[in-house]
């Protein structure tokens, strides 16, 4: 007389339970990494939303564009300082300016410095982060009157900013 075979000494029960215990672990760290906020949305403009389609101001883009301002911002590590030098337009020289530097993807680790003017263009004392990039924004700090952007990556020193759209035509 043969014993009936128990399932657990079938292969196929086996592999469906991992398969099935795979499903859940994977779906766990998933939800875990989804779900840990630091995901924020990495654009610090104001968006206006209407249907599918975001719209952002370009105005203060096209007014810098159009006084063709131009800047480097530099990063001294050794002495622990930001400064940005103007390179090209009409700049109020004596009026601060407000550098911001947006981390790509965690907004916790943003920072927004206000700079002073000096002699040669505008400096403050700090020390950025530079094993990662920089997503660079400058602005006077009086207000949204025009703003220059750029890129620092990882490990650079200094960058270039520049109006994100081209020069208006009248």
């Amino acid at each position: 007389m043969e014993h009936p075979s128990s399932p657990w000494r079938q292969p196929i029960v086996w592999l469906m339970v991992v398969l099935v215990g795979a499903v859940v672990i994977g779906s766990v760290i998933m939800l875990k990494l989804a779900g840990n906020g630091d995901s924020l949305d990495a654009v610090p403009d104001k968006v206006q939303r209407t249907g599918q389609t975001q719209q952002a101001d370009l105005g203060p883009d096209a007014r810098a564009a159009e006084r063709k301002l131009g800047a480097i911002v530099r990063i001294d590590d050794e002495h622990g300082f930001v400064e940005v030098l103007p390179v090209s337009g009409d700049f109020e020289r004596a009026a601060p300016l407000q550098l911001s530097l947006r981390h790509p993807t965690r907004a916790a680790d943003d920072l927004v410095l206000d700079l002073p003017a000096t002699d040669t263009g505008w400096r403050v004392e700090a020390k950025p982060a530079t094993d990662h990039d920089w997503l660079v924004q400058l602005a006077p700090a009086s207000g949204d009157a025009w703003r220059l952007r750029g890129r620092l990556p990882r490990g650079q020193l200094a960058g270039q900013l520049r109006p994100a759209v081209g020069e208006t035509q009248p």
